[in-house]
């Protein structure tokens, strides 16, 4: 039987980010490049939101088990949504659905002189956004609003421009000649306000001018409280990587234990070169490289082409709709950062869970005292515990995942679980499988890669 060795106990991770979807891929060729770009790209650390809480490891698990609850029903639902827009909000159009709540916080700089702010991070939606003075409706942030007016680099995007004929939906106000946007969520929370560019300040060091970004002064729900604003690094035209003109960028995600190291966003070359240029990449251990797939009805995502899973040394019979994006655009695996666990649709799940179990010594747990699908009692004493393999195979590559990248244990209440779950149609390649793997995003060659890493060493 083929298995993954496991010893208990051990570490995983939790790692989420807020998710979103967007639905404009128009090109910015009339919107200058901004400028000061440095040749080698950029490098941020990355804080979970629940880092420095006095929780227990279950406890931050199950919370990121809601939040991806939560996030999974916004994301399996319609591609679209009705909502208003227009002076008298009587002009019913179809926008993008974009997801809930945030995860995992990047700090940054904006305006002359530079304000700090900690941001949502976002991988698949676009707009960059803050709240803005003199604000009508805001939410409780960490750190005080942005003021425009102090800020000397601080200018109105106008109603021809690039970046706001990149929006999914905009208007214009006729009488400051400035680009209006709206930003729905899709549990309702909303951003609504004036496109702007500004100059942004990255490490400390690094500003870069001429950024698109929304400066929102009616902003709705509890989905961003965590952060003051919200960084998106999808596909779209608004999105970071876009504006920065840059085709690649990674991350690199380390353990929930790990108190004493952050994870790590690299943007540009860095993406793929920092690991050779550090003790991080695991000897021995080989790159593997899968396409991603294009979505037009959801093009921020990242899809990947999912062939099969291997469970022992068993590949599942499954047809193939169970995990195909479907020609309406339904359907599918996006790799999200967002997501703390891997979640398939439910036949699938429900198949490769009956060939884990069969292929398990322990006795299954019934109490559902974790939240999680699949658990099993543990011996009272703690050994070596043998667990089938998992292998995932995409299209360029078969993934066999490390036992510490699907496994959770919960000394507390005796089990050990399967950290995967059930979902509706759209499945999610969730970033519990994604620990101590640098993620590169190759954008130009429309390619992931998973390089094996010790992930708080880079």
């Amino acid at each position: 039987m083929a298995s993954s060795s496991f010893l208990l106990p051990f570490f995983l991770i939790i790692f989420s980010c807020y998710i979103a979807l967007s639905s404009s891929r128009k090109s910015l060729s009339n919107h200058p490049l901004p400028t000061n770009l440095p040749r080698s790209g950029f490098r941020f650390s990355l804080q979970h939101v629940d880092s420095g809480k006095n929780l227990t490891k279950i406890q931050k698990i199950q919370r990121g088990i809601n939040r991806g609850f939560h996030r999974l029903n916004r994301l399996g639902a319609a591609a679209v949504i009705a909502v208003s827009y227009g002076p008298d909000d009587t002009n019913n159009i179809k926008a993008p659905t974009h997801g809930g709540s945030g995860e995992f916080l990047m700090d940054l700089a904006i305006g002359n002189p530079p304000v700090k702010y900690s941001a949502i991070l976002d991988t698949g939606s676009d707009l960059i956004w803050t709240q803005c003075k003199p604000c009508t409706e805001c939410y409780d942030q960490p750190t005080p609003i942005f003021d425009p007016k102090k800020s000397s680099s601080y200018s109105k995007v106008g109603c021809s421009s690039g970046l706001c004929e990149a929006l999914p939906r905009s208007s214009c106000n006729q009488d400051e000649g400035a680009c209006e946007y709206l930003y729905t969520y899709g549990d309702y929370s909303s951003t609504r306000g004036v496109l702007a560019t500004e100059t942004f300040t990255f490490g400390g060091e690094n500003s870069v001018s001429g950024i698109g970004f929304g400066c929102g002064d009616e902003n709705e729900g509890d989905g961003f409280s965590q952060g003051s604003g919200l960084v998106g690094l999808g596909r779209g035209p608004l999105s970071l990587i876009s504006q920065l003109k840059e085709t690649k960028f990674s991350y690199c995600l380390t353990t929930i234990d790990d108190t004493e190291a952050s994870s790590s966003l690299f943007i540009g070359s860095l993406a793929s070169d920092i690991v050779n240029k550090s003790s991080g990449r695991l000897e021995g251990e080989v790159t593997k490289t899968m396409s991603l797939l294009r979505n037009p009805n959801q093009p921020s995502f990242y899809y990947l082409d999912l062939q099969g899973i291997t469970v022992g040394s068993k590949r599942l019979s499954m047809e193939k709709s169970m995990f195909q994006l479907a020609e309406d655009g339904t359907g599918g695996m996006i790799i999200d950062s967002g997501t703390t666990l891997t979640y398939l649709e439910e036949v699938l799940f429900n198949t490769l869970k009956k060939e884990f179990s069969s292929r398990m010594s322990l006795p299954v747990d019934e109490s559902g005292s974790t939240g999680l699908d699949l658990c099993y009692t543990l011996p009272s004493e703690a050994k070596n515990i043998a667990v089938p393999k998992l292998v995932f195979h995409f299209k360029g590559a078969d993934l066999e995942l490390p036992g510490e990248n699907y496994m959770v244990e919960d000394p507390s209440t005796g089990v050990l679980c399967l950290a995967m779950g059930k979902s509706n149609g759209m499945s999610i390649f969730g970033n519990f499988q994604q620990q101590n793997f640098n993620v590169v995003h190759d954008l130009e060659k429309d390619k992931v890669s998973f390089v094996p890493t010790e992930c708080r060493k880079l």
